[in-house]
């Protein structure tokens, strides 16, 4: 078996020019694409006012729009039913729930007296894995943010851009997410991860230019659905536990602070609290590894940030933690430097650090033994830090 091959992006568009064409008998006058993202490593803090390492992978939602000289917007995909829009009203959430994205990014323009949206007919076309944690619902708001900046002709700064499709998920999806796809999927670079301080909402870019290194994402096939309530509940938790600690911000949080918890609520939010301030250190210290290329570093930093979120955070399940055991099993004598999950847990996805010579070994043998110990066939695939939202 070889390393799961993506529709390249200039396919996706052929596609998207396609399915206009066969749904509303039009060419595209407006293009945009969006990637998904993983994260390095800096998991669950990026609403602790945490710092994440995230990159922008190759694999896109793409949205091909033109004017239909109405007040409404008609967009479909090659899955989904057609989905009419008014554009003439404040929107409100309804069904379809993955249009909810959509009516968030709208009201946020509204919001923002970018308003009305001419009419448009729009469709979209994916190589996107949807539930795998790799932010496809960031990709989608990214695009469609977007195709309505061409269609009002308008340009956002790319953080404004990304805050308002993060209050878009906030109001519409009911999913109170942190700062970190957003960022990621608008601001990724080529060949670069993206550090994000999520307090104060800087970035930087850390290069990843060695051809020697392969990122592996590897689907577990366990689907996720951050609108249940474990995700909330973890928020809630990591509120409650600073609101015990007497701090203003996580940032301020040390190790011996942790203590004066340890035995609240059995325990769970001391757990809850050392995985956030370990994982702020790690991220730290790996976005310096990542500088120094000391990636064996940089690997067992990855490890230690998988065994916090499975022990302390409680977001993992037996299928990430068989992926992740899997990978370290191979070690850094086969070419792996070091393994987690991605995202926000309960299903979804690894990301897996090795040698590039290795990397199609590597996977082969992930998908096999995971297959036989699952029942499970994964979707693996490498990708390197690609380039964020953009018109074409």
């Amino acid at each position: 078996m070889t390393l799961h091959e993506n529709e390249s992006l200039t396919e996706l568009v052929e596609e998207a020019r396609a399915l206009l064409g066969a749904c509303y008998q039009k060419d595209p006058s407006h293009l945009a694409a969006a990637p998904g993202r993983v994260n390095l490593i800096g998991e669950h803090i990026d609403y602790c006012d945490g710092l994440v390492l995230p990159l922008a992978i190759d694999r896109h939602i793409v949205i091909a729009a033109t004017p239909n000289g109405s007040d409404k917007a008609r967009i479909r995909s090659r899955k989904d039913s057609e989905v009419v829009l008014c554009l003439q009203s404040s929107p409100q959430p309804g069904a379809p729930s993955w249009a909810n994205y959509l009516r968030g990014i709208l009201e946020g323009f509204r919001l923002r007296e970018i308003w009305p949206v001419p009419g448009f007919d729009a469709v979209i076309t994916s190589d996107l894995p949807i539930g795998a944690g790799l932010s496809s619902s960031a990709a989608l708001e990214l695009a469609f943010a977007s195709i309505l900046e061409s269609m009002v002709q308008t340009v956002l700064d790319p953080r404004e851009k990304a805050l308002l499709c993060q209050q878009a998920e906030h109001d519409f999806a009911g999913v109170p997410c942190g700062i970190m796809d957003q960022f990621a999927c608008s601001l990724g670079q080529r060949d670069h991860l993206v550090l994000i301080d999520c307090q104060t909402h800087l970035t930087e870019l850390v290069p990843f230019d060695s051809r020697d290194l392969s990122i592996l994402v590897a689907n577990t096939m366990v689907s996720h659905d951050l609108a249940s309530g474990e995700y909330r509940k973890r928020r809630e938790e990591t509120d409650r536990a600073l609101k015990l600690l007497g701090k203003q911000s996580w940032r301020h949080v040390l190790p011996a602070d942790l203590e004066v918890i340890e035995t609240y609520e059995d325990g769970t939010l001391f757990r809850r609290a050392l995985h956030v301030v370990s994982e702020i250190t790690r991220t730290k210290k790996a976005a310096k590894a990542l500088r120094d290329k000391e990636y064996a570093v940089l690997g067992s930093l990855m490890s230690a940030s998988h065994q916090s979120l499975r022990d302390d955070f409680e977001v993992s399940c037996p299928e990430l933690d068989l992926m992740v055991e899997l990978a370290d099993q191979i070690g850094p004598a086969g070419g792996v430097l070091g393994s987690r999950m991605t995202g926000g847990g309960f299903g979804g996805s690894t990301v897996t650090l090795c040698h590039s010579e290795r990397d199609h070994e590597i996977s082969e043998h992930l998908s096999k033994a995971y297959e036989v110990q699952s029942g499970k066939s994964p979707q693996i695939f490498a990708t390197r830090p690609a380039q964020g939202a953009r018109l074409l």
